[in-house]
């Protein structure tokens, strides 16, 4: 189905540098030396999970002619904004320096690639937002990268990865979650890993395949553990958008958490109300890549198990391959339900959207 009206706020796209040289201007000269001498600007920086040759990593009328899906700003223009009658959209930029084990370096990549983010793409672009990339393992840079960014208010999101060193919930990370809050930031948990430990419970796959599957799972054990280590409650204005997660795992991991919860509530005393109460207050789900069979009376019952239409954003992953045409929304969404994700809930979830 196509959006019925303009005015929708994007949640989830993804432009991209051209390559490393493209940061070189926004580093120190200490690390443009560093990164030039010794070959690292002709390093592509891809983490495995977007790998932009992947057909669903690029639609094939979204690729450029040459370069990587999303590095073409006018085509962003034509064919993210556009083409759906956006308002904003936001801008999810990964980029592998967030796997690197030398923090000097990846600190130095991540800062100069939301700087990159702030001059290339928010200056040139009003209808543009961004996110704060930060690294999850190093909560002092991630607070630091918050606190420098944090005026400028067209940044409305902090960007993590699904999967890396530990579970997001824990006590570690909270410091990261305090910033966000502090600022009015939302806190955006993206599909996709670092790599230091294996994608699945049981080790390596083989295929792609099996990494994209596995990145629901993930997102089940990352919103456990916020759920489990009292994030919400420590930081009770928190928002929390999960991106590219799917959705119809959710209702049943609602069931189950509630469920288990009651048996063993004592354990987690922070946790004073049904768990998916906290759920619909603070978490939120992108609607692309929306994995309900084709068929209307199917996402009719899958919105309706979800409990709440509350948790869903409208998005379009751009350049992402998820649907054709312009078909954004899937068949059988209520007409309240799709304004409601479209712009209702997009700005009840982002405090800095104006």
């Amino acid at each position: 189905m196509k959006a019925p009206f303009s005015g929708a706020i994007d949640c989830d796209i993804h432009p991209s540098p051209p390559d490393m040289r493209a940061l070189l201007p926004y580093m120190s000269d200490y690390w443009r030396d560093q990164i030039t001498n010794r070959f690292i600007h002709k390093t592509p920086f891809t983490l495995t999970s977007h790998k932009p040759g992947v057909p669903i990593n690029g639609r094939p009328d979204w690729r450029p002619a040459s370069g990587l899906p999303g590095s073409s700003l006018d085509m962003i223009r034509k064919q993210a904004l556009d083409a759906f009658g956006a308002r904003f959209a936001i801008c999810n930029v990964i980029h592998g320096a967030i796997a690197l084990f030398n923090h000097d370096m990846a600190q130095a990549i991540v800062s100069a690639l939301n700087d990159w983010v702030a001059a290339e793409l928010l200056d040139a672009e009003p209808r543009l937002r961004g996110s704060i990339l930060v690294l999850a393992d190093d909560p002092t840079h991630a607070v630091a990268e918050i606190e420098r960014l944090a005026d400028d208010n067209r940044f409305v999101q902090v960007l993590l990865l699904v999967m890396g060193d530990r579970p997001l919930g824990q006590r570690i990370c909270w410091p990261i979650y305090h910033a966000a809050e502090k600022n009015q930031l939302t806190v955006c948990i993206h599909a996709g890993s670092t790599y230091r430990h294996a994608p699945t419970g049981v080790g390596y796959p083989s295929y792609f395949v099996e990494d994209y599957v596995a990145q629901s799972a993930a997102f089940e054990t990352v919103l456990l553990s916020l759920l489990a280590e009292g994030v919400f409650k420590k930081f009770p204005e928190l928002k929390v958008v999960l991106a590219e997660s799917g959705v119809t795992w959710l209702p049943q991991f609602l069931w189950r958490n509630d469920k288990i919860w009651r048996g063993v509530r004592p354990e987690v005393p922070w946790i004073d109300r049904v768990p998916r109460e906290i759920v619909y207050d603070h978490v939120r789900l992108t609607l692309q890549p929306f994995d309900a069979p084709p068929n209307a009376e199917i996402v009719s019952r899958v919105i309706e198990h979800l409990g709440s239409d509350d948790v869903l954003l409208f998005s379009t992953d751009y350049p992402h391959w998820h649907f054709d045409g312009g078909d954004v929304l899937p068949e059988g969404l209520p007409e309240d339900t799709v304004r409601k994700l479209m712009i209702e809930n997009p700005l009840a979830t982002y405090a800095r959207l104006s």
